[in-house]
This record gives structure tokens, C-alpha cells and sequence, in this order.
């Protein structure tokens, strides 16, 4: 009867034998046929066919590689010319599909996309969209000249490259929520987190290294775009690293794991060393803001001493060419601190906000208005977009959008607090949720002189916990219902 079973497990093996050997053998033709990206097309689709067993697989590996994947060169952004058919998508497209499955079998999907992301962000942001593609034709031909993929095609492109796109970070944060609310130890979420930052952190001081270039030259005012071949610009990514910062900081004080804290303590040295790199003002503003937060947050004695003890070491030792970075400006005015935003950009735009004061003129309204296809002011022809993300949305939007926006962002720093102080969340995540709280004022106060309230790939570490935030409450409200239905079921 032994041998009549291991017989028939060996013949019910043959098939999925089969199927491997076939699919290792389509991949590795695919491979030759079609080199690197043809291997990125297998592997997308082999984690998409896992993804499918189980959705949380795909979270997993979007929280890994979102960060490094949307916004650096190393990851191609379209295979077989084909554009948006890339494997982050891919990997994403495949994780939505199997989350909503398996939501519409639970009969959870109500829950999938909670209210105010969906009135107080979503649509103001769709809105504009739709407002600015009847402008597409109407882009300053200076900034057509000056920067590439402005010249749209039609509104389709305009839609996918400027709504769609930036939204995918959110739908990354709802498939986060939904692997929290679907897991029995969300904890462990904070490993592949730990790992995404590592290897962010790495890319810019192995960028730096291999390109000899000296402190004082990564510092100089001409040396902005250096990182840009890496896909983000030096400011975006020392916001990056400002966020990876507060994280990393909040999870380590409050981690009670040994191996967590050593892990989280890696990440913090790398965060710091990568956001020195980029010598960006407003990733130092960032970090600095979530540090006194930190501060107050654990307000005693002995973080005290602590943080100026560390504080004062590091403004010791620091190289000069941060001081001089830091000093940029100094005693030649606002205008010469703030690089020239002030009266060449942001005073020579404000006026454009009161022609479109509701609603705005469209996602980009920038790139269309007089002030612009006038060419007022100098330093205007050399930008696309305000270097004030509060500007930028009271342009694009109107002051109904810009307030809906910033009102957004309060409910989800009121969210993040309470997540923090929730003592049925494991103290780890705590941290990391109180982090994320310190992180988002950070980069709020940051954003007065650059980046965007819509979404971003240097806010791939906020979505994050915003998203976590939303599992847990799902969790809550879950756990709640069950409740009430089992008292019901004994009063009858």
C-alpha cells in the first residue's frame, strides 16, 4: 500500500514537474531573445502568478523596490517600447487584482478605499487633472524647449503622466492598508521597510564614491543636478532620507527586538550619511523639524542630553562644506537664501493664482499661465514647476483644492498620532506610526520651498505608514463588528 501511494504522489508531481520545466525553459529563451528586459518581463509575471495565491507576497516585494523602483534609473520604465509596461507596474496591477479578489470574497471591499482619501484627495487631484488637459496645447514654448516630455500628445498622455502615475502611490498605500487588516502580526511589515531604506541609502553614497567628486563640489549651488541620472533630484532625494530618518529614529526608541534596534540603527546611520550627500536644505529642514519633535515626544532629561551630545559632535566634525551649504545666502536677502524663488518665481506667479482662485487652471497650471508664456522674471525660464508645493496646488487647484489638501493631511497626522498612542499596537509599530507623524510635518514645512502635496516618490515612505495606518483601523473596525455580532448572537 507504501509503495502504491508514493507511486501515485510521484505521477500527481509529474504535471507541476512539468509546468516548472517548461516555464524555466520558455524563460530562459525569453532571456536570450530578449535580454535584460525580457528577464524583468519573467520575473514580473512569475511574481504576479504567486501574487495571486496570496496578495500580501506583492506588498511585500512593492514595499522593497517602490522606493528605489519609482523613482531611480536602475529599474527600466517601459519594456518592448511599450510605455507604463514596466515591473513595478506589472507587480502592481497584480497585487490590486488578487487584493480585490480576495476582498470581494471576504466582502471587505467597502473598506478598500476609506472616505476622506477618497473626497479630500483623490478627486480634487482628478479634478485638476481633468481642468488641465484642455491646457495641454498651451505650455510656454520656452519650457518646451528646456525640458523634455512637456510637448503631450494628446490628453491621454497628459492624464497618465501627471493624475495617473503620482496616484499609484496611493493605491500602493491602500494595498499596504490590506495586507495589515488581512495579517496576523503586522509587525513583521517594519523587515521589508528596513530593507527598502537600506537600499535606498546605499544609492547615493555609492553614486557619490564612484563619481570622485569632492565634498565642496557636491555642495556648490551648479552641482544640484548631480544626482538627477540617478531619477530623482538632490532636494528629493534628501526629503527621502528626511522621512527615512524620522522612521527609523521613532521605531528604534520604541522597539523592544534587539535584532529590530540593531537593524533600525543601521538604517538611521545610512539615512544620515545619504542625506548629508545630497546636501539638500530642505531635507536638513525636514530631519531637523522630526528631530525636535523626537525631542518633545521623549522629552527627559537624558534624551536631552543625548540629542545635544549628538547634535553638538555632529556640527564638530562636520566638513565645511555643509556650513557653507547651510550659509548659502546669508546676508544678501530672502531672495538670495531662497535661491532666487522669491522674486523671480513665487511673487511673479502669485498674481496668477486670483485669475483661477477656486478651482485653480489644471494639474500644472504653471506651465500655461501669462506669467509664464509672458517670461516674467529670470530664473522662471528655468524651472517647470513653483518650488512651493503650498503655491503650486493654490495654482493648480484653487484655494478649494489647496484647503481640502492640507485638511487631508491633518486627518492623516491625526490618524498617525492615534495609531501611536493605541496600546493594542505592538510598540514597535508605535514608533514607526508616531514617526510617520514627525515625518509628515517635516516634510510639510520642507515643501515651502519645493516638491508637491500631490503625490511623489519621495513620500513612498509616508504613503507607507499612511497606509498602514488605514490596515489597522480596518482591523479595528473588523475586530469591532465581530464583536457586536457575537453579543448579538448571545442576547439571542
Amino acid at each position: 500500500m507504501r509503495t502504491r501511494s508514493l507511486t501515485a504522489a510521484a505521477l500527481n508531481e509529474r504535471p507541476v514537474l512539468l509546468m516548472i520545466g517548461l516555464l524555466g525553459a520558455l524563460w530562459g529563451i525569453a532571456v536570450a531573445a530578449g535580454g535584460l528586459t525580457s528577464f524583468y518581463l519573467c520575473a514580473s509575471l512569475i511574481a504576479c502568478t504567486l501574487i495571486l495565491v496570496d496578495f500580501r507576497i506583492g506588498v511585500v516585494l512593492l514595499i522593497v523596490l517602490m522606493p528605489i523602483s519609482g523613482s531611480s534609473t536602475l529599474f527600466p520604465h517601459e519594456m518592448f517600447g511599450v510605455v507604463g509596461l514596466n515591473p513595478l507596474n506589472l507587480l502592481l496591477v497584480g497585487t490590486l487584482f488578487s487584493c480585490l479578489l480576495h476582498a470581494a470574497a471576504d466582502r471587505s471591499l467597502p473598506q478598500f478605499l476609506p472616505q476622506p482619501l477618497l473626497w479630500l484627495y483623490i478627486v480634487p487631484i482628478v479634478i485638476a487633472g481633468a481642468i488641465g488637459s484642455r491646457h495641454i496645447h498651451e505650455i510656454a514654448p520656452a519650457l518646451l524647449i528646456l525640458f523634455q516630455g512637456l510637448d503631450f500628445a494628446n490628453a491621454a498622455a497628459y492624464l497618465r503622466e501627471w493624475v495617473a502615475k503620482p496616484l499609484l502611490m496611493v493605491v500602493f498605500a491602500l494595498l499596504a492598508g490590506a495586507a495589515v487588516a488581512k495579517s496576523a502580526r503586522p509587525e513583521k511589515l517594519l523587515i521589508p521597510v528596513i530593507m527598502s531604506m537600506c537600499i535606498m541609502d546605499v544609492l547615493v553614497p555609492v553614486y557619490v564614491a564612484h563619481s570622485g567628486m569632492s565634498l565642496n563640489q557636491l555642495a556648490s549651488s551648479e552641482a544640484r543636478e548631480f544626482l538627477s541620472p540617478l531619477g530623482m533630484h538632490a532636494n528629493d532625494f534628501g526629503r527621502l532620507y528626511a522621512s527615512a530618518v524620522a522612521l527609523a529614529l521613532f521605531t528604534w526608541s520604541d522597539s523592544g527586538s534587539r535584532g529590530l534596534r540593531l537593524a533600525l540603527l543601521l538604517a538611521l546611520g545610512l539615512s544620515l550619511v545619504a542625506l548629508v550627500l545630497t546636501f539638500s536644505r530642505g531635507g536638513f529642514v525636514a530631519m531637523a523639524v522630526a528631530t525636535v519633535l523626537y525631542v518633545l515626544r521623549r522629552f527627559s532629561a537624558r534624551t536631552l542630553i543625548i540629542t545635544c551630545v549628538a547634535v553638538g559632535g555632529a556640527l564638530l566634525f562636520a566638513p565645511q562644506a555643509i556650513y557653507e551649504r547651510l550659509s548659502a545666502g546669508q546676508g544678501a536677502g530672502i531672495d538670495a537664501i531662497s535661491a532666487g524663488r522669491v522674486n523671480g518665481l513665487w511673487l511673479p506667479l502669485l498674481p496668477e493664482v486670483l485669475h483661477h482662485p477656486l478651482f485653480g487652471n489644471g494639474i500644472g497650471a504653471m506651465l500655461w499661465s501669462d506669467t509664464m508664456r509672458r517670461g516674467a522674471g529670470t530664473v522662471t525660464l528655468a524651472v517647470n514647476h513653483p518650488h512651493n508645493a503650498f503655491l503650486q496646488a493654490a495654482l493648480d487647484m484653487g484655494l478649494t483644492g489647496l484647503v481640502l489638501l492640507c485638511a487631508y493631511f491633518a486627518h492623516a497626522w491625526k490618524g498617525l498620532r492615534a495609531m501611536a498612542k493605541d496600546p493594542d499596537i505592538p510598540a514597535g509599530l508605535r514608533g514607526f506610526f508616531q514617526g510617520a507623524a514627525a515625518g509628515l510635518v517635516g516634510m510639510l514645512v520642507s515643501d515651502f520651498t519645493d516638491s508637491s502635496l500631490t503625490p511623489r516618490p519621495e513620500q513612498a515612505f509616508l504613503w507607507l505608514a499612511i497606509g498602514m495606518m488605514y490596515g489597522y483601523r480596518g482591523r479595528q473596525s473588523g475586530a469591532a463588528d465581530i464583536a457586536q455580532d457575537e453579543s448579538r448572537g448571545g442576547r439571542t
